[in-house]
């Protein structure tokens, strides 16, 4: 199974279906397996006078404080979805996207996304995951800003809901935009895999893409990660987000380490095995060697090539008559 690779549109599309379709060319030309969006309506999701995010503020650059205001400006209506749900088929990529409402987990079933994506803020929303849970489809669950105990609680309510285990991936994930590198804490993904048994990976917020990396040559089996068409477009994701060259590049280093992933069997690869004669040594004649000679350690001597007798017979080989004749530099 290779790495399932979602690239994270978000709201990057700034509201625009052009840049949302832009967006998706950029996602299939960097070879992502997904490219997911967000679904919600922001009378559901935040209370009018909750304010924004400090990441937010700072990257909106404007004075209205209202996460409302900011996030109705970013709805994709029924009609959007289907828009680019088709596009996304004509392209040949998975369309997902995350709900942040029951509404909009109802419309994207009714879409019939095949798996649903939880995002970090939702883990601990009761109805929320029992929700998602009794659809039993494929779940992804981001658990930023959760603790071993909070993880736990969330898959206890996914499996009784009717979600089974096989169908759930776990991703770690640190909920600051960008995510400083001392915070990673990258190990606790492999601790999340061992502790619940289920599949798991990453999503990131780091600038890089080098945690991406790590995380997959550390058994992540998926990573998303935001990107965007130009970091210095306005709007609250788009700095922590990668740029489509840095998508590419993303790609396809998890593709060379999945290659370069391999099997645990330790034996010579099938391109090294013709260099075991020519960088491997031989027992060889230091100088002429008359038949039933005692061989010593005077008269022979180590060298390339590797294809007589292994120097490993050393002690067998020392103190043995020669069989016939030698010259200097021949193979025993």
């Amino acid at each position: 199974m290779s790495v399932f690779i979602i690239a994270e549109a978000g709201v990057n599309h700034n509201g625009s279906i052009e840049l949302a379709k832009q967006l998706i060319d950029v996602a299939v030309e960097a070879g992502v397996d997904a490219v997911k969006f967000q679904t919600f309506k922001a009378e559901k999701l935040v209370s009018k006078n909750a304010g924004k995010a400090d990441y937010q503020k700072e990257n909106m650059r404007e004075s209205d404080d209202s996460q409302f205001n900011m996030l109705k400006k970013l709805e994709l209506d029924l009609d959007t979805h289907n828009e680019l749900i088709s596009y996304c088929n004509s392209k040949n990529i998975m369309f997902l996207s995350t709900p942040f409402d029951h509404d909009s987990i109802d419309m994207l079933n009714e879409l019939q996304l095949p798996i649903f994506k939880i995002p970090s803020g939702e883990i601990t929303n009761l109805p929320y995951l029992r929700h998602i849970g009794s659809l039993q489809k494929e779940v992804i669950l981001s658990t930023g800003m959760a603790d071993m105990g909070e993880i736990e609680d969330a898959l206890d309510i996914l499996l009784k809901a009717g979600t089974s285990e096989e169908k759930i991936t776990i991703l770690h994930a640190n909920t600051m935009y960008p995510t400083p590198m001392e915070d990673v804490n990258l190990k606790a993904m492999v601790t999340i895999g061992n502790a619940f048994d289920v599949a798991y990976g990453y999503s990131d917020h780091t600038l890089g893409i080098e945690v991406d990396i790590a995380a997959v040559a550390m058994g992540a089996s998926c990573i998303e990660k935001h990107f965007t068409l130009d970091k210095n477009m306005e709007g609250p994701d788009h700095k922590a987000s990668l740029e489509p060259n840095e998508l590419i590049a993303m790609v396809k280093s998890i593709r060379n380490i999945e290659l370069a992933l391999g099997s645990k069997v330790k034996k010579p690869s099938k391109s090294e095995t013709p260099n075991i004669e020519v960088a491997r040594k031989s027992i060889i004649a230091n100088c002429a060697i008359k038949k039933g000679e005692k061989l010593s350690e005077d008269n022979l001597a180590i060298k390339r090539p590797g294809n007589g007798i292994s120097p490993m017979r050393w002690d067998e080989i020392i103190g043995s008559p020669a069989s016939k004749n030698y010259l200097k530099d021949e193979l025993i």
